[in-house]
């Protein structure tokens, strides 16, 4: 059975959202089952019927898909393209639109969907982020798309690894620290923040909390 999540969060009425699980599609190991990707080796037949079958899901839920989807090949950056919804897959991991009927997508397994949209319904964005895009600055690039200012956006963290499963090392602390994300705080307050998010394992280890860091970013 087709598993698709409902976000729950108070979008307006107009901006549909929608998240896939693995489950109900076509594609065979190692992509099983509900693969979406094209440019991943996949049989392209198996993921254009993985399509064709969320298609329907989303249609018997009444949302139905309104252009093809903006694919996106992802690799842990933070540049934020315009959702064209034409076939093309650019490098990026967040896409932003402003258009009517445009559908933006990322694709993510233990990174961390995001969905952006402002209050007014007019904008939306989705970004892909795991821990390099974060550390980087990907929300910031993100928000910065947006013609609406922050304090009218409306944003939804989506599934991700948990804290207990996500086991670091000191590189991935240290590049948090490397990064003022807070412009109008103190930097104490910037490190006690971000060090919040770590909970030690052992000398060499930390479990991270993926939901955290994205809400200091």
């Amino acid at each position: 059975m087709m598993g698709v999540l409902k976000p729950d969060w108070p979008a307006p009425k107009n901006i549909h959202t929608a998240i896939s699980t693995r489950s109900g599609g076509q594609s065979v190991s190692p992509w099983n089952e509900l693969n979406l990707a094209f440019h991943v080796g996949d049989n392209p037949e198996a993921v254009e019927k993985n399509w064709q079958l969320l298609s329907e899901q989303l249609l018997s839920k009444k949302q139905p898909l309104p252009s093809s989807p903006q694919l996106l090949e992802q690799i842990h950056g933070t540049t934020i393209v315009t959702a064209e919804c034409d076939g093309s897959i650019p490098v990026s991991d967040g896409c932003y639109t402003n258009q009517v009927g445009r559908v933006c997508t990322v694709m993510t397994a233990d990174c961390l969907p995001i969905l952006i949209c402002n209050r007014a319904g007019t904008e939306v964005a989705a970004v892909h982020a795991g821990w390099r895009g974060l550390a980087a600055g990907i929300v910031g690039q993100a928000i910065n798309r947006f013609d609406a200012s922050p304090s009218e956006l409306m944003v939804y963290l989506g599934p991700a690894i948990s804290q207990p499963h996500f086991e670091v090392g000191a590189e991935v602390l240290n590049a948090f620290l490397a990064n003022n994300f807070l412009a109008k705080a103190s930097q104490q307050d910037v490190r006690r923040n971000i060090e919040n998010c770590f909970i030690k394992k052992d000398a060499e280890h930390w479990q991270a909390d993926i939901y955290g860091l994205a809400k200091i970013a």
